[in-house]
């Protein structure tokens, strides 16, 4: 499950994030740098202002530090009451600041956050772990820039995350997040996403807080699903008639789609076919339940399906085209609203054509995908 973090700036924003549903309520002051610290007054009214409604956060402030300030300004937020720390790290950091940030570490929770329009170090990762931090958080330093998606690409964010997963560490993901960001980034299964401009009056970050806006990002992110927001119960073996071109599926379904995509990966079970990439073409089809196209909370982007490739296409070399289309079905239908994805997967260097596979994977349950509806076709 993915948690919520809204940054705010003081007990009002505090409360209004909490009890707009925030998992993490991080305390941060906008005015002073992409992670400027606020005062210990400020962390200790918000952490009343909680009330134990949510998790708390704070920055340390930006980077370079300095040890006793630092060591100082963390001890008297976690005396606040903030139960989480986030600072900048890099190499040089951790090299000259190690043996302080793991006595940190060691009474309470420490996130180290990485730049992504700096050149983010990954190796980093398991020298967190090694000092005893909790997690690993990417963002943006210089605001206003470019989202973290236009600094890193899905495939990148994916890799961080799971780098993090590997290390024992939670991952965050963070950098002028908007809406239209979120059902993307959940692909990569991040332990938070975090906001601050998308929760503000006019998406400008040194702005307050909007009721509406939080509201829509909490409502983009999936809670712990209940037994009753499992899928509807549809005909599924109408949607494989209607592959082959009979009646559509009853029900309110409509169709997302994306043909004719393609990305060069490592895929092939001969010894030649190893260690260089081929083309790969995509039809995908979405099978999502219908809503009213009002804001984002109702729609199912061709985005999630691109990047679904995408994360694919980057995880090394694939024995079978088989298993590719496999994987993209899988993540796919982790989105809430996708109930059934038929996936046509070509390889276009193997002859004057193409060869390939048909899949159609539909959710049976609750995280769940079914078995084969269709046939496949040969390598």
């Amino acid at each position: 499950m993915t948690l919520m973090l809204a940054s705010v700036a003081d007990a009002e924003e505090a409360a209004l994030a909490a009890r707009g549903g925030a998992d993490i309520v991080d305390f941060k002051d906008p005015s002073r740098g992409a992670i400027g610290a606020v005062t210990t007054d400020v962390a200790a009214a918000g952490v009343g202002a909680v009330g134990g409604m949510a998790q708390t956060s704070a920055t340390l402030g930006d980077p370079p530090y300095e040890e006793t300030s630092l060591i100082a300004l963390a001890r008297a937020l976690r005396g606040a009451g903030v139960e989480m720390l986030k600072l900048a790290v890099d190499k040089a950091a951790l090299e000259r600041l190690g043996a302080p940030l793991a006595a940190l570490a060691r009474e309470g929770a420490l996130i180290g956050m990485l730049f992504a329009d700096e050149g983010p170090d990954f190796e980093l990762i398991p020298a967190l772990k090694a000092l005893g931090f909790s997690g690993a958080m990417l963002d943006t330093r210089r605001k206003g820039a470019g989202r973290l998606l236009t600094v890193l690409d899905i495939a990148q964010i994916a890799a961080f995350c799971g780098r993090c997963r590997a290390s024992g560490l939670t991952a965050g993901l963070a950098g002028s997040l908007e809406p239209p960001d979120i059902p993307r980034l959940l692909l990569a299964a991040p332990d938070v996403l975090g906001f601050r401009g998308a929760l503000c009056v006019g998406r400008e970050r040194s702005g307050r807080l909007a009721p509406a806006a939080v509201a829509l990002v909490r409502d983009l992110i999936p809670r712990e699903r209940r037994d009753a927001d499992a899928a509807p119960n549809i005909d599924w073996r109408l949607i494989g008639r209607g592959l082959a071109g009979a009646e559509e599926p009853e029900g309110d379904l409509d169709r997302i789609f994306v043909r004719d995509f393609v990305i060069e990966t490592e895929i092939g079970a001969y010894d030649f076919e190893r260690g260089r990439k081929q083309r790969v073409a995509f039809d995908v089809e979405t099978w999502v339940g219908r809503a009213e196209p009002r804001d984002m909370r109702a729609i199912f982007s061709y985005d999630v399906i691109l990047d679904a490739i995408r994360i694919v296409g980057n995880q090394g070399h694939h024995e079978f085209v088989e298993g590719l289309a496999e994987a993209v079905a899988a993540i796919v239908l982790r989105h809430d609203r996708a109930r059934a994805v038929r996936i046509v997967a070509r390889k276009l260097d193997v002859i004057d054509g193409a060869v390939g596979v048909e899949i159609v994977r539909r959710r049976a349950a609750v995280g769940e995908v079914s078995a084969p509806v269709s046939q496949r076709a040969n390598r």
